[in-house]
């Protein structure tokens, strides 16, 4: 299995696109300089507590204040505050714990109230991103990822991701770190650490320990809405998550960019530098790789699967909703049981590309195909937990119901992916509807009437669709000869193939378009 990075430079920032065996599995718009990406730390100023909520308003600088709920305060949310003050105070240099007494962790049933106040500055983390109306969701259990660890300040506790399947390894790696971690500090051991020697885990924890230093000596004198630590780049912290073992090349566009990446790697993996290669063809890097056709077939609302089924995709406000259909597939096996079932397991892989690749989060409903028999049914729910293995965020996978609907839910931290995959359509203009086209030669000859009597035009020229042409002066007593005998006037036709077949144009001897009252003599999709 490869798997592969493209990185393309745009004028704002970057695109990336995650290949597994040439496919497309993720796909990442890096805009430059974008805010409030999950990860950053701001000082916060408290604007509004609200009691009902238990929960409080946060200005970090964002069009609409962030929001706190009491239970993201965390149990050390007194140490963090004492700890502020402190800094802020110059009583405490630097960011080392050691020396730091705790203090006690907050009632997790208590009020918000009693934590916060009105212009209170506090530090606060971005854990996920403003989505639609909302702002951003901010907690103040602080920590910053590495590759292999993630570092908790305030906190004593080691633990590993619950990826790691082997005893032994949890046990090594749990007694390796708890030797090594600074005092006050707690660590979570990220999956890609198995495996690994001392030596690398306790250079990216000391990385990690030099962060919260420098964002300790940033809080001493920011100001309100200041960023004191920030995320590392779409593009270096994709290769944080991903850059595994397996990993064959990573392609980029862009010197710059290049540069970036080679750095993150010599100084994280340098044993992988080499697999950072820049692009030099003629041709766009997307287009070279395949990924342009891939990005407008997979994000549009029908998705096809190779088998010939295909899946349907609704977003609401409340939930996505992916129907999967069999498509031209029913004819090809032996009965519906078995069509459903290999339309199902095809189903289940594309679906889960799909919520990775789109980065569709909260509840997702999926409606497969109906099957009758019970280890049909597992099989499924097993090739779905299998697919979303392989997916970064967190998430929980239902058995299917007796209706054959299967529910998922999975962690949204950040906007979902949207790719514009339709063209407005000319003759509606989006609309979704034009007016009856039977009438249409009604309301030409009836603004014809209104140029001729009302308005006294001569010379007009009408430009329309060839097929209405082609009504118009098909025959030898025309509609247009027609017309010419009612007005005793002569009408110019010409053919525009760029109009839709509603569509038309009144225009004078100069070409200008003709105008009567305060509007254009056009056709109705242009008033």
């Amino acid at each position: 299995m490869s798997n592969e990075l493209i990185i393309s430079a745009t004028q704002d920032g970057c695109r990336i696109a995650l290949l597994k065996n040439k496919q497309l599995v993720e796909f990442h718009e890096d805009q430059g300089g974008s805010k409030f990406v999950v990860g950053d730390i701001y000082l916060g100023t408290v604007k509004k507590v609200v009691q009902g909520l238990n929960a409080a308003f946060i200005d970090i600088g964002y069009e609409k204040d962030a929001f706190l709920h009491y239970l993201d305060l965390g149990p050390k949310f007194s140490s963090l505050q004492k700890f502020t003050k402190l800094v802020r105070s110059r009583k405490v240099t630097g960011g080392k714990l050691d020396k730091f007494q705790l203090e006690k962790e907050i009632d997790k049933h208590g009020k918000i109230s009693q934590q916060l106040s009105r212009n209170q500055l506090l530090p606060v983390q971005v854990v996920k991103e403003p989505i639609s109306t909302k702002g951003p969701r901010l907690s103040c259990e602080l920590s910053i990822a590495g590759r292999y660890l993630v570092l908790v300040p305030f906190s004593s506790g080691v633990n590993v991701s619950k990826r790691i399947s082997s005893s032994e390894e949890r046990k090594r790696l749990q007694r390796l770190i708890q030797s090594i971690k600074p005092e006050n500090f707690g660590v979570i051991i990220r999956t890609v650490a198995e495996g690994k020697e001392v030596a690398e885990l306790d250079k990216d924890l000391r990385n990690l320990v030099k962060t919260w230093e420098e964002g300790v000596s940033r809080i001493v004198e920011g100001n309100p809405r200041d960023k004191v630590i920030g995320e590392l780049s779409k593009t270096s912290s994709v290769l944080r998550d991903v850059l595994n073992e397996s990993f064959d090349n990573v392609h980029v566009d862009d010197k710059k960019i290049f540069e970036e990446v080679k750095g993150y790697i010599r100084a994280n993996a340098p044993d992988k530098e080499k697999i950072v290669k820049i692009y030099t063809g003629k041709a766009k890097i997307f287009e070279h790789y395949g990924i342009e056709k891939q990005i407008k077939s997979a994000f549009g609302q029908t998705v096809s699967l190779r088998g010939g089924g295909y899946l349907i995709i609704e977003h609401t406000e409340a939930l996505h909703v992916i129907d999967v259909n069999s498509g031209n597939k029913s004819n090809r096996e032996e009965n519906q049981e078995t069509t459903a079932l290999s339309v199902n397991i095809e189903a289940a892989k594309e679906v889960a590309r799909q919520l990775r690749l789109r980065d569709m989060g909260g509840i997702i409903v999926v409606d497969f195909i109906d099957m009758r028999n019970a280890d049909n049914k597992r099989m499924i729910y097993n090739a779905m937990k299998e697919e979303m293995e392989l997916d970064r965020a967190k998430h929980t996978v239902l058995q299917l119901s007796k209706f054959g609907l299967m529910q998922i839910t999975r962690e949204r931290v950040r906007p979902q992916m949207n790719i514009a995959t339709k063209e407005v359509c000319p003759t509606c203009n989006g609309s979704g509807s034009i007016s009856a086209s039977i009438l249409i030669t009604d309301q030409i000859e009836e603004h014809i009437e209104h140029l001729y009597i009302k308005q006294n035009e001569s010379n007009l020229v009408l430009a329309l669709h060839p097929f209405l042409f082609a009504y118009y002066t098909k025959g030898i007593i025309s509609k247009r000869v027609r017309l010419f005998f009612k007005y005793k006037k002569w009408i110019n036709l010409v053919k525009d193939s760029s109009l839709g077949i509603t569509e038309f144009h009144f225009l004078n001897k100069d070409g200008e378009q003709i105008d009567i009252g305060h509007k254009s003599i056009a056709s109705p999709e242009d008033e």
